[in-house]
């Protein structure tokens, strides 16, 4: 009977979850991926650490682009709309660990933070956990062929990944972090 609290608790925790739309329940999630899927802290951070400081961001793509409908709909954009779209590998040790799409709509782009499309290879992670205006919303977890994130990936196989709202000044933002098979997490 101890256990009975479990599932409800953990499924409940907005922090962590957002059922539907193919999102993997935390209690689904191989206990060995969790302290990496479900870390509320800087992915950045955490990579620097698990490389001895090897990290570095390698620009993939930038420039405004069309949303898929699933990001749409997470950012509630409507159809026509272009949001500012930067890709990029994170490297740890010169291997590929991350890959990581960020939308960030025109409306969040105001003001200082149109800084955000000037990053070039500076970790975003830098600047989210560092500025005293950012909140992060739930994290939502996926379990998905590579293909479906990127062409680039397609033989990558099935991957792990997560995907969060970030607010800068209550404006959103979409993070997406796919982590590749180089990286430790899978060990």
């Amino acid at each position: 009977m101890a256990n009975q609290h479990f599932l409800p608790a953990i499924l409940q925790d907005q922090a962590l979850y957002l059922g539907g739309g193919g999102r993997t329940p935390p209690y689904q999630v191989p206990r060995r991926l969790r302290p990496w899927l479900l870390d509320r802290g800087s992915l950045t951070q955490r990579l620097i650490r698990a490389s001895g400081g090897e990290f570095r961001v390698r620009l993939l793509r930038q420039g405004h682009q069309q949303a898929t409908d699933q990001e749409r709909e997470a950012l509630g954009l409507e159809q026509r709309s272009w949001p500012f779209l930067r890709e990029v590998a994170l490297l740890c040790h010169e291997q590929p660990w991350v890959f990581a799409r960020t939308l960030i709509p025109t409306d969040t782009l105001q003001g200082p933070a149109k800084a955000l499309t000037r990053l070039g290879t500076k970790p975003l992670g830098a600047v989210l956990f560092n500025h005293p205006h950012v909140r992060r919303g739930p994290i939502s977890v996926y379990r998905l062929d590579a293909g479906r994130v990127s062409r680039e990936l397609a033989g990558q196989g099935i991957l792990w990944g997560r995907q969060s709202l970030f607010f800068l000044y209550d404006k959103p933002l979409l993070v997406s972090e796919y982590f590749l098979h180089a990286c430790p997490m899978y060990l």
